[in-house]
């Protein structure tokens, strides 16, 4: 019998997410693990009168084609994806693995050189997104590998990701709508402020949000949400910040990280676990060593560490800051092939300082 969950997400997604409307071109994303969602979700969009479009992807397929793939074949763009990425309306993605870590042995110079090709569909979807030309969601659909990965059998796992999609309450869009409406009163105090420090065991960072938007993550792009974030200016950032999670990338786990920066560039990065990889990753392309985002998470739902960055992001207490390609509506201009978050736990003491005013503290906000 299905979770009666699976069906409540799917229309969140479509109804709420997305806000399908009569005559949407709808791409849905979806892998074979998470064909359950994904076919709830192509019933829901044709329920709103859209048009869905499945379009599957496998990591298996993917590690056969970074095994087996040439220089030239690695510069090849999908037309299905570009496609989509151009001129659709809305795109949902619903990911979800049977093995989170297929990708662990392959060459990160294949990995550097399928994300550069594909980068130009990454600026694509964010130009028409902050235009308003394209409604995006992305979400997980809850597998045995990924309960794994966060050390829960399958049935916690999955109360686990109901709850924090807010899928446990009669009215799941009305509890959206009312994480809106405090992220707004959030973004309206940062409004027009510049200057942010942010202190505390793990950090000692300096960095400007003049001129810039804090967006509110209110669960339109992320299917759980809860943060607030913005893209710092460039050149601003100094000082230094210390993970207090493992970053997962590409199915490689970089434990440790801490990051010193100079005018807004990473000077200096060590980690304790895949090092390495840490400086091929910055070393994709001259904006991988800038900040493109800067955000706290909001999301109180979310409490434990998951490996999994939809979520742990979002942990109500933290701060995470990525490396690479920024988000054009918050006002940032880095560009990047690379967008990797790195999430700072700030409830041992960490504050956040705005224009020399407390703002943040133990994982709080003081406004």
């Amino acid at each position: 019998m299905q979770d009666p969950r699976i069906i409540k997400l799917a229309k969140l997604l479509t109804n709420y997410c997305v806000a399908v409307t009569k005559g949407d071109r709808v791409a849905i994303r979806t892998s074979l693990p998470a064909m359950p969602l994904a076919r709830e979700t192509y019933r829901a969009v044709l329920q709103a009168g859209g048009q869905p479009h499945i379009i599957l992807r496998d990591t298996g397929l993917a590690q056969i084609y970074l095994s087996e793939a040439d220089d030239d074949q690695l510069q090849y763009v999908d037309p299905f994806n570009e496609l989509a990425i151009e001129q659709f309306d809305c795109l949902i993605g619903i990911n979800g693995s049977n093995n989170t870590r297929t990708l662990t042995s392959i060459e990160p110079a294949k990995q550097q050189a399928m994300a550069m090709a594909s980068r130009q569909m990454g600026e694509t979807l964010m130009r028409r997104s902050a235009a308003g030309e394209l409604r995006w969601v992305g979400t997980l659909f809850p597998t045995a590998a990924h309960a794994q990965e966060a050390d829960m059998s399958l049935e916690e796992f999955e109360n686990f990701v109901y709850k924090a999609c807010r899928l446990d309450s009669d009215d799941p869009v009305a509890d959206w709508q009312a994480v809106q409406a405090r992220h707004a009163i959030l973004c309206d105090y940062l409004a027009g402020k510049d200057k942010v420090r942010v202190t505390g065991p793990n950090a000692d960072l300096t960095l400007s949000i003049k001129d810039r938007t804090f967006i509110n993550g209110d669960g339109r792009h992320n299917m759980p949400c809860g943060e607030i974030f913005t893209g710092p200016v460039e050149q601003s950032v100094n000082g230094w910040i210390r993970y207090t999670y493992p970053a997962i990338v590409q199915g490689r786990e970089v434990e440790g990280i801490e990051l010193t920066f100079e005018e807004g560039k990473v000077v200096k990065a060590t980690a304790k676990k895949n090092e390495a990889f840490l400086h091929q990753v910055l070393d994709t392309d001259p904006g991988a060593r800038y900040l493109g985002e800067f955000a706290i998470g909001t999301n109180n739902h979310i409490q434990q560490f998951t490996k999994s960055i939809l979520f742990d992001e979002k942990i109500g207490g933290t701060i995470h800051l990525a490396v690479g390609r920024s988000y054009p509506e918050s006002g940032g201009k880095n560009m990047s092939a690379v967008h990797w978050d790195m999430i700072c736990d700030m409830r041992d003491g960490g504050q956040i300082f705005v224009d020399d005013e407390l703002f943040y503290e133990s994982g709080e906000f003081t406004v």
